[in-house]
């Protein structure tokens, strides 16, 4: 049997206007055997509707994109059979997966934004 470790790390923004952004994951380790599922837990702290990520780093690479959430189905599937699901109501991004292998040991980070520039675009030709 395989020990899948999963390190969770908080991450937190202050901005210096008028509302203030938190992030945190409440815990630190979180050990699950290959084939079982998993929950890691992310809430959130800002006072509109904010743009929401997750993101994965295995040991010794970079931070590589899961998932993120801006508006539509609170339920948002990601790379390699990672789900998170927004609740407004609680404030919450959980990450989960319905069974985890152990490729997915690594630091996972759930990050925050008020907005996220550059995802939508206009083209205004002129005739």
């Amino acid at each position: 049997m395989l020990l899948v470790l999963i390190s969770l790390l908080g991450i937190h923004f202050f901005l210096g206007g008028v509302q203030t952004q938190t992030v945190s994951q409440s815990d630190a380790h979180v050990t699950v055997f290959e084939g079982d599922s998993v929950e890691l837990r992310c809430k959130y702290s800002y006072g509109a509707t904010p743009y929401l990520f997750w993101y994965i780093q295995h040991h010794g690479h970079g931070l590589q994109f899961l998932l993120k959430y801006y508006t539509g189905d609170p339920v948002v599937h990601g790379m390699n059979g990672f789900e998170a699901e927004f609740s407004k109501s609680n404030s919450s991004f959980h990450l989960r997966k319905a069974s985890v292998h152990w490729s997915d040991s690594a630091v996972y980070f759930c990050a925050l934004s008020a907005q996220c520039q550059g995802l939508q675009g206009e083209l205004i030709t002129n005739p």
